[in-house]
């Protein structure tokens, strides 16, 4: 099909027609959510459910691409799948207008082949991480502040966000409250996790596993850090 004609060679032509059989829950349609959607769907993965129980106001316009002047006061949710009707409508987007909590992440969570962290609440990514736990299903988690970034892919049963996170219930939000959340870093985070999520389902490549990339782009630094 000419619309994958340009992910040919980058991937095989049996790959590029099995994206169409997976499963991807994105968890949160904001700064990151909003690209990582934008990607899979261009791509061709042939279901994305799209988490978030927020709407979107003017200071995401600055980032989120999803986001323009007519959607403001909307669901994020909604506007995700409202734009991947209009972007590839060979793909079904769900719509799940909530917030992840307790009491609804299994059942939200539950089917998918690969769950994606775009989320900017701790406690709310190691829920995400404990109930694909409890799944068996592969987490790719990503953080952004100003000119930072991290990106992970977890196992279940690797739990490396308890050794990035504190468990502090105090401590609620990264330090992106500080540093900003201009346009460029939830773009560049967004790609390298969309790129774990395609190596995850077709098997193929060096996952950041066990270990966190780190992005300065301040210093035009890429660290690779272990963390076993």
């Amino acid at each position: 099909m000419e619309r994958y004609d340009r992910n040919m060679k980058t991937l095989s032509e049996e790959e590029n027609h099995k994206l169409k059989e997976f499963k991807v829950c994105v968890i949160g349609c904001g700064g990151i959510g909003g690209y990582i959607i934008e990607m899979l769907g261009r791509i061709g993965i042939g279901t994305i459910t799209a988490v978030d129980g927020d709407i979107f106001v003017e200071s995401n316009l600055n980032r989120q691409i999803l986001s323009s002047s007519e959607s403001l006061g909307l669901s994020k949710a909604l506007e995700a799948k409202h734009r991947m009707e209009k972007v590839n409508p060979l793909i079904e987007v769900k719509a799940v207008n909530e917030m992840l909590t307790e009491e609804n992440a299994l059942q939200i969570l539950s089917g998918h082949h690969v769950v994606v962290d775009a989320l900017d609440s701790i406690p709310a990514r190691l829920l995400l991480q404990d109930s694909c736990k409890k799944l068996n299903i592969p987490m790719v988690h990503g953080a952004i502040a100003g000119w930072y970034g991290q990106i992970t892919t977890i196992l279940p049963g690797d739990d490396t966000l308890n050794k990035i996170y504190n468990k502090d219930k105090n401590q609620t939000k990264g330090v992106e409250k500080e540093l900003g959340n201009p346009s460029f870093t939830p773009a560049l985070a967004a790609s390298i996790e969309v790129s774990e999520v395609i190596k995850v389902l077709i098997g193929r490549g060096e996952l950041l596993r066990k270990k966190v990339l780190f992005i300065d782009l301040l210093s035009s630094d890429y660290d690779v850090v272990p963390f076993e």
